[in-house]
This record gives C-alpha cells, structure tokens and sequence, in this order.
C-alpha cells in the first residue's frame, strides 16, 4: 500500500498554492505586491513573463540583460540565491526553504496572467 505519499507524486516536486500565498504575504510584501509595482515589480503574471519586462518599473541592467523567463527552474534558482543566479541585481533577499520556494511558485503559477 501507499504510505503517506503526496497526493500528487507525478513530481514530488508540486508545491502548495495556498500555503505559497502565506509566504507571499510574510516574506515578499515588504518590497511587492500582485498589483502595483512598489520596491519591487508588480508580480501578477510573473510566472511566464520575461525577467525585467514590467512596464513603469526600473530594473537593474543585469535583470534587463539576463534573458530569462520565470518558470519553476529560473523562479527557484532566483528566490534560492538571488546574487548567485544574476549578478548584480537589485533583490536583497532569499527564501533559503526549498519547500517555501516550492509553494510559492506554485502561488505564482496559479494567478491570473493579465500582463
């Protein structure tokens, strides 16, 4: 029998949407909100979008250079260690818990895309 395996183990790696939007709210609205671009960019649609293409907003040129877009690689490779992934960015921040990065992306992924 199956012992407590996740309920969706086709990638063990699906993260939890509700529980990523408590850490969106703990950890990233000191800098961003969904909405409006504050410290940070707006972050509705992030998941999907180009790195450093929100209108109105001043990025540092290493995000403009990077050529990215954000998907569960690129989103968890940023979030786990900013400075490490692009160089010279603007981000003074990290979510060290692969778990924390896991459900926020999976917050990310789950909003409306409306660019």
């Amino acid at each position: 029998s199956m012992t407590e395996a996740p309920s969706s183990t086709p990638s063990a790696k699906a993260g939890d949407p509700a529980l990523g939007k408590l850490v969106f709210e703990k950890r990233c609205i000191g800098c961003h909100t969904l909405e409006q671009n504050r410290e940070g960019p707006r972050l509705a649609g992030v998941y999907g979008r180009a790195a450093g293409t929100v209108p109105q907003f001043t990025y540092s040129a290493a995000l403009q250079k990077a050529q990215i877009t954000w998907n569960d690689e690129s989103l968890d490779r940023w979030l786990a260690d900013p400075d490490a992934y692009i160089p010279g960015n603007d981000m003074e921040f990290a979510v060290r818990k692969p778990e924390e990065r896991r459900n926020l992306i999976a917050f990310f992924k789950q909003l409306p895309s409306h660019q």
